[in-house]
């Protein structure tokens, strides 16, 4: 029988999950790809300790059992499950030594992708922004199960002898079945942590969620649920710089993705992450990287064609 266990941890007390006992990862060679794929036996010992990343990801249990944590939930696993995980939940899968197989490995597939990513295909194509229309996407970890979890299980064994960009084919139907799927159960929710890192999470997902309009200091501070100057001060200590100097540098990288991976126009790219004049965008971008838009996309592009792809690994 599956076990289901709430960690039970309090905001301030002096069991809150501090975030520096979380691992941070991020995912690797996004210069090359839009999107992780992985699908290699490992030995148990070598998956990721408890950790978080700004992406969702999606995992399926090939070979294997443990535990699983994600969010404020703990439950059993076993070859078949299939869970998504949303972006900075913390969680670890981990596996029992004695669920390898008798190579010594344990086995999954696994995709995992930026919000952004999903993002530019809602923007980019019809098709998908008709499928996703009205999407609430979840805060919590989602087990699935029947139906949507044959789909999805299917979805990620047909990538596998896929190219790369075979594969960016792949992942548009599975994004549409993944975040129209019904057929699936809690699997964890974001874990109740100290008030600092849990205030300073709900502002990023707000600019994350926010930031092609214009927002103002008064709404940030709105959702901190502080007044505009208590606001101002605490963002500043806690993440030194300010709130418009981290909502631009957000900007800035989207903007970085969106010169890498589109063919967009440098006055599309602007407006599309919130910038409203071509010539402050230009102007600002210059002094953050060293050169305007087009010439850093120029280099970039060319860096990449001279330099053979290496195969990323996120633990």
């Amino acid at each position: 029988m599956e076990q289901d266990t709430r960690m039970g941890l309090e905001c301030e007390e002096g069991s809150a999950m501090k975030d520096e006992n979380i691992t941070p990862y991020d995912l690797p060679d996004q210069k090359n790809r839009s999107f992780f794929f992985v699908d290699m036996p490992i030995q148990p010992h070598v998956e990721a300790p408890l950790h978080r990343h700004d992406a969702w990801e999606l995992l399926c249990v090939v070979h294997g059992y443990g535990k699983r944590t994600a969010g404020d939930t703990v439950q059993d696993f076993a070859a078949g499950d299939i869970v998504l995980i949303p972006p900075n939940m913390i969680h670890r899968w981990d596996f029992s030594p004695d669920s390898a197989d008798e190579s010594g490995h344990i086995h999954y597939l696994m995709v995992a992708f930026k919000h952004t990513f999903v993002e530019r295909c809602v923007a980019t194509f019809p098709e998908v922004r008709n499928r996703l229309a009205n999407i609430t996407f979840p805060d919590n970890a989602l087990r699935f199960s029947g139906r949507s979890a044959l789909v999805l299980q299917k979805h990620l064994e047909s990538m596998r002898p896929l190219n790369e960009l075979e594969r960016l084919s792949a992942m548009l139907l599975l994004l549409c079945e993944l975040f129209t799927a019904s057929d699936h159960t809690l699997a964890g929710r974001p874990m109740r942590i100290e008030r600092n890192v849990q205030r300073m999470q709900t502002v990023c997902t707000f600019v994350m969620r926010n930031f092609r309009r214009t927002i103002t200091l008064e709404e940030a501070a709105a959702v901190a649920g502080m007044n505009r100057s208590a606001f101002c001060s605490w963002f500043r200590k806690y993440r030194q710089m300010t709130f418009m100097q981290y909502l631009t540098q957000y900007r800035l990288e989207t903007a970085c993705e969106l010169l890498l991976n589109s063919d967009k126009q440098v006055s599309e790219i602007c407006f599309a992450v919130g910038f409203n004049d071509l010539p402050h965008f230009v102007r600002i971008f210059a002094r953050a990287y060293g050169m305007p838009p087009a010439r850093y996309r120029k280099r970039a592009r060319s860096s990449a064609s001279d330099e053979p792809q290496k195969a990323g690994s996120m633990q």
